[in-house]
């Protein structure tokens, strides 16, 4: 253990150079380069924080720190981040703590992006040439070789060295980010959550919370409008068009106009132009400038950023041509069975809350997936799609069926599962086509399998089946059809109880029930059906 008052370490710092070359200018940013000083010998860390007191490289100063043994240093580098050089002596507690700690810090903390300089007062004792090869060092150091302008260069060299790792490692943690988030925002379906999910993975590249901003160039206002917002700027998620006295917007403005990301501290806007002619702008305001690899990190995001937007649009509209369809399927059966009014429509908001009951109460039924919630409202409506096929003289019979003209009507079940069945056949994947020939066919099966038209009995029927077997007959017993008068609202709900188990899924029926307890219909009006 060195002795501090051992004469030949007394003047291992020679002051060579009043100037240090380093001193600070005015600060670019908060941020200071964290220096860990780890020696037993208090007057060593006297002399080193004298000597690096006015150091500053690009304009960022250094925050000391200081540890007075091996194992001390070990807990600060453990629990401490960002720490870019450490000064490490080797005899403190042992004749070797430094060089163990030197092989802890890159085997046990994993840490192999700080700069670790060696210095010793007894150069025998760990010679540099074995040390240099055997331990991941990037500097030895006798103290007595370590004057003030020494020490300078030997810190401005490892900061330097300590910075090109960092932007490294941040360039490789930013595209590892730029292809997840990328691949995310694919999955995104609304405009606002895909927004929103960009600022995200602008701030994930950044490494800070950047407060953001995400305009579109509208085409009616031919200003910016605000399509999402973090931060201190949420507040504009609520506003359609950017405020004209808004800070942001003559940057946001200048981007626009000149077509090209705008870099001025503190205000940074990122310019994406799309192949389909859409022009949007992420303005965010992280705390310190924005470095050269991060600016780069940005552009190639944009690019990324500019595929994704276009790919959500031509989705979206494939997806509002898709809806338009199973409306126009709907309106092609209701347009023929008059008395059924609002019917679908209410059928397609209860299966729809039924299906988000049932997964919040925790029903176990691997058929209740995001799809499924996503899909069943609007595939609902198309369950009686197939009576296009059913004769009006049966359709329209204002009164009880007799036993040929039911199992006529009974036909429109297989019908509309074949007709939608195809359909869904030309769409890859799941659509609301699948679900509404799901639901068209097995609408009235029953739960214990005395329904038609195939007897399917329990979970053997699809899930978005059972759900709008139980809504449909709800909502058609309490109004009126061409064959009965609505029934009253108690005697629908004890029907429905009764059946459970026996006609109706259980689970389906304690979901109708939980909603009707805290909202129930509204009752029934003069021009109601």
């Amino acid at each position: 253990m060195t002795d501090p008052t051992d004469a030949s370490d007394d003047n291992w710092l020679l002051d060579e150079d009043d100037e240090s070359g380093g001193a600070s200018t005015a600060a670019l940013d908060q941020r200071l380069w964290r220096v860990l000083i780890v020696d037993d010998d208090v007057d060593v860390h006297a002399v080193t924080r004298l000597a690096l007191r006015n150091v500053a490289f690009k304009g960022r100063e250094l925050e000391l720190f200081s540890a007075y043994s091996g194992a001390e240093g070990y807990r600060i580098l453990r629990d401490t981040p960002d720490i870019a050089l450490v000064l490490l002596d080797v005899v403190m507690e042992t004749d070797d703590a430094g060089l163990i700690l030197a092989r802890r810090i890159r085997e046990e903390l994993n840490n192999q992006i700080v700069r670790v300089v060696l210095r010793t007062g007894q150069p025998g004792q760990a010679p540099e040439q074995r040390v240099i090869i055997e331990y991941d060092i990037n500097d030895y150091k006798a103290k007595t070789e370590l004057t003030t302008q020494k020490l300078f260069t030997t810190v401005i060299s490892a900061l330097r060295a300590y910075e090109s790792l960092m932007m490294l490692e941040r360039s490789r943690i930013g595209l590892g980010k730029i292809l997840a988030g990328a691949t995310n925002l694919y999955q995104i379906h609304s405009l606002r959550e895909f927004a929103s999910g960009v600022l995200n993975q602008v701030s994930a590249i950044l490494d800070v919370g950047a407060d953001g901003v995400l305009c579109v160039m509208s085409a009616v206002t031919g200003g910016p409008t605000v399509v999402a917002a973090t931060g201190s700027y949420t507040s504009l998620a609520d506003s359609e068009a950017l405020p004209p006295d808004h800070p942001l917007m003559p940057a946001i403005a200048k981007a626009f106009r000149e077509r090209q990301s705008q870099f001025e501290h503190p205000v940074n806007v990122l310019y994406i132009h799309t192949q389909e002619e859409r022009q949007l702008c992420i303005s965010v305001t992280p705390p310190w400038p924005l470095a050269p690899i991060q600016r780069d990190l940005l552009e190639v995001f944009c690019q990324r950023i500019a595929a994704a937007f276009d790919n959500l649009y031509m989705f979206g509209q494939l997806r509002k041509a898709q809806e338009a369809t199973v409306v126009a399927l709907a309106d092609l059966a209701e347009f023929r069975d008059h008395g059924t009014g609002g019917h679908v429509r209410r059928v397609q908001d209860m299966s729809t809350r039924i299906a988000q009951r049932m997964k919040q109460g925790g029903v176990d039924d691997p058929a209740l997936t995001p799809q499924l919630l996503e899909m069943i409202g609007l595939a609902s409506i198309l369950h009686d799609v197939g009576k296009v096929s059913t004769p009006d003289q049966v359709l329209l019979k204002p009164a009880a069926h007799t036993p040929e003209e039911r199992r006529v009507m009974q036909t429109h079940a297989e019908i509309g599962r074949s007709i939608l069945e195809r359909a869904a056949s030309m769409v890859d994947g799941v659509s609301y086509l699948t679900y509404g020939a799901q639901i068209a066919g097995a609408h009235h099966e029953h739960f214990d399998g005395g329904g038609y038209p195939e007897g399917l009995n329990g979970r053997a029927i699809p899930l978005a089946a059972r759900i709008v077997a139980v809504v449909d007959v709800f909502d058609a017993l309490l109004h009126r059809r061409p064959y009965k008068e609505p029934w009253p609202y108690p005697d629908v709900v004890a029907y429905i109880a009764e059946r459970s188990g026996s006609q109706f899924d259980p689970e389906v029926v304690t979901a109708l029930l939980d909603i009707i307890r805290t909202s129930p219909p509204a009752p029934l009006g003069a021009d109601d059906d």
